[in-house]
């Protein structure tokens, strides 16, 4: 009867991809920027905390787990910056009344934010195995799916202004009319998020979700043409 060896108790875990990606020092110019909005992030919380209410330092906060999403994912450093930019922009315009000051500003946003954000849920959904949503596959996929997971990220960002509105403060403005508005251009943004997703890779060079494959969607043939890149300032520099 032959025996096992199993590894010894002491021996080090093997680190997840998802903390390789955040422990991974920035190796170009625009990953230093990423991080710096990252950590005016979490300086925003300490200005709200000292200088503002609590609830807009409730509002500072929920912007925190969106702006470590792209690092723990390992995302291209352009989109990094475009979603940690669009969402601190979308909490504090919250926190400074930019909404109720400046015309259709509330829209443009809940375009950009919620097109930012589908991208990052689509490549969550891909590599969890959850759905095949990359430029590998058919046009079609990214172009039907991003809409869908935009109006559902625009419906529970609906839900969480209402439950702000009914339980903290109702100094938040809930109207049917502003929720349509905002659920309709977050289907917009989702719209545009598509059409990126369907062209262009958010992933680092060095980080490929292995879910992915021609035709996992349902049959279809794969996608013809290169899947463009969108290189990163310094992206020459090797990567760990």
């Amino acid at each position: 009867m032959t025996s096992t060896s199993s590894p010894p108790r002491n021996a080090p875990r093997r680190r997840t991809r998802a903390t390789e990606n955040l422990l991974r020092p920035p190796q170009s110019l625009p990953e230093w920027v990423a991080d710096a909005v990252r950590v005016l992030g979490v300086l925003g919380v300490v200005v709200a905390a000292v200088w503002f209410d609590p609830t807009d330092v409730g509002i500072a906060a929920l912007a925190l787990p969106a702006l470590a999403v792209p690092r723990v994912l390992g995302l291209r450093a352009w989109f990094d910056v475009t979603l940690g930019i669009t969402v601190l922009a979308a909490a504090w315009s919250n926190v400074l009344g930019l909404y109720e000051t400046i015309a259709g500003w509330d829209l443009l946003l809940h375009f950009a934010c919620t097109g930012a954000l589908a991208i990052a849920v689509a490549v969550i959904l891909t590599r969890t195995g959850v759905a095949a949503i990359s430029p590998a596959e058919p046009a079609r996929v990214p172009l039907v799916l991003l809409p869908l997971i935009a109006l559902a990220i625009s419906a529970v960002w609906e839900m969480i202004e209402w439950l702000g509105w009914a339980f903290v403060s109702d100094e938040i403005f809930v109207a049917y009319e502003d929720t349509i508005g905002d659920m309709a251009f977050g289907g917009l943004g989702g719209i545009v998020a598509g059409v990126i997703l369907s062209r262009v890779t958010v992933d680092r060079s060095d980080v490929r979700g292995p879910r992915s494959r021609p035709g996992s969607t349902g049959g279809g043939r794969r996608q013809e043409g290169p899947v463009r890149e969108i290189p990163d300032a310094g992206s020459e520099v090797n990567h760990l």
